[in-house]
């Protein structure tokens, strides 16, 4: 394939710049919703084809290809780094990640090990460089899950609904804990260095499911190892976003971390996110389900969230969560089509 002058406009609404128009990308967008990723699925699980390089580029750009998305995100699962550290993880349909030993005690937390991405990872380093070196024309987002999120499906031993089991073990056991943050941190942290050496022009750390936790405890339990791990990935000089769900009370902690962009998902305005202090650029935040309505509903929620995007420069559509299998290809890629149309014609 041909490839054409690069787009940074998604890298520059990252970094506060003006922008010619409202950049975007879809969380999920590769997968899910797509016949031909469905077709793959049928013969393939997701660590089959995230462990083929080929195969995994094509999963990943094939949404810039479909919809001309701004920036494309990695196939993976942001359990893909924590075999190499002993834990044994497998994603059963359905289900999710499902972990066969799980955390139980400062024992449990010792005996992991260290990530050398190189050698434990090489597929994932090797879909990177395929991407960025032959096929992209636009960023490609590498991603990491957040230390909270990770530890949450270790200890649980699989998804939870409460996080009770988790946040019983960082009360009561806070030197385990804590000693759990810091092996997690020190893996992201060398995990994502390597993305980003791969090529990965971007990176959002997933804290998918910290919403579970108050401000009080996040400051004390899990901003520390935050503050490490972008610490650490700053000196790589790509913008950094975070992100999570049912977290708008915490996007003030996340507004203080040194980072670049503050994900927000449909609970918390952007207007009502800038009001409160958020000084960051912003990426969010339609709800998903929304894609799900008549097409003059989409459009009218749509510009009411451009329009708040655009009141000043650092924004970046998305949805407030992943696209879920029954959202049709088309609706992204006319939405795609719309918010590029909408925000070159109405930039402030």
């Amino acid at each position: 394939m041909t490839k054409q002058p690069f787009n940074d406009t998604f890298l520059r609404a990252c970094r506060g710049e003006k922008t010619e128009y409202v950049p975007v990308w879809y969380m999920r967008q590769a997968g899910r919703s797509q016949p031909e990723y469905r077709a793959l699925k049928e013969k393939y699980s997701l660590f089959e084809i995230t462990h083929q390089p080929e195969l995994c580029a094509y999963v990943t750009r094939l949404p810039v290809e479909q919809y001309n998305v701004d920036a494309a995100i990695l196939y993976k699962d942001i359990m893909s780094p924590l075999p190499a550290i002993g834990v044994e993880v497998d994603i059963k349909a359905g289900v999710g990640p499902v972990i066969s030993n799980p955390i139980r005690s400062l024992q449990d937390v010792e005996k992991l090990g260290e990530i050398y991405p190189e050698e434990d990872v090489p597929y994932v380093l090797e879909t990177i460089r395929l991407l960025t070196t032959e096929q992209l024309n636009v960023p490609l987002i590498g991603f990491a899950g957040a230390p909270f999120t990770l530890a949450s499906y270790m200890i649980e031993g699989g998804p939870s609904k409460n996080y009770n089991k988790t946040k019983a073990f960082m009360y009561a056991e806070s030197k385990a804990w804590f000693a759990l943050m810091d092996k997690l941190a020190n893996m992201t942290i060398r995990y994502v260095k390597a993305q980003i050496h791969a090529g990965v022009k971007a990176i959002q750390i997933f804290d998918s499911w910290v919403g579970a936790v108050n401000t009080e405890d996040y400051r004390y339990f899990i901003k520390p190892t935050m503050e490490r791990i972008f610490s650490a990935l700053r000196k790589e000089n790509v913008p950094l976003i975070m992100f999570g769900v049912g977290a708008s009370h915490l996007a003030k902690e996340w507004n203080d971390l040194p980072l670049d962009v503050v994900g927000l998902d449909w609970r918390l305005s952007i207007k009502e996110a800038r009001a409160n202090g958020i000084t960051k650029a912003i990426q969010g935040n339609l709800d998903p389900a929304v894609l799900l309505a008549p097409w003059e509903v989409i459009e009218e929620r749509v510009k009411r969230i451009l329009d708040e995007g655009m009141e000043q420069p650092g924004y970046v559509f998305n949805l407030g969560h992943g696209i879920f299998p029954d959202i049709r290809p088309e609706t992204l890629k006319r939405l795609t089509a719309f918010i590029h149309e909408y925000t070159s014609q109405n930039r402030k």
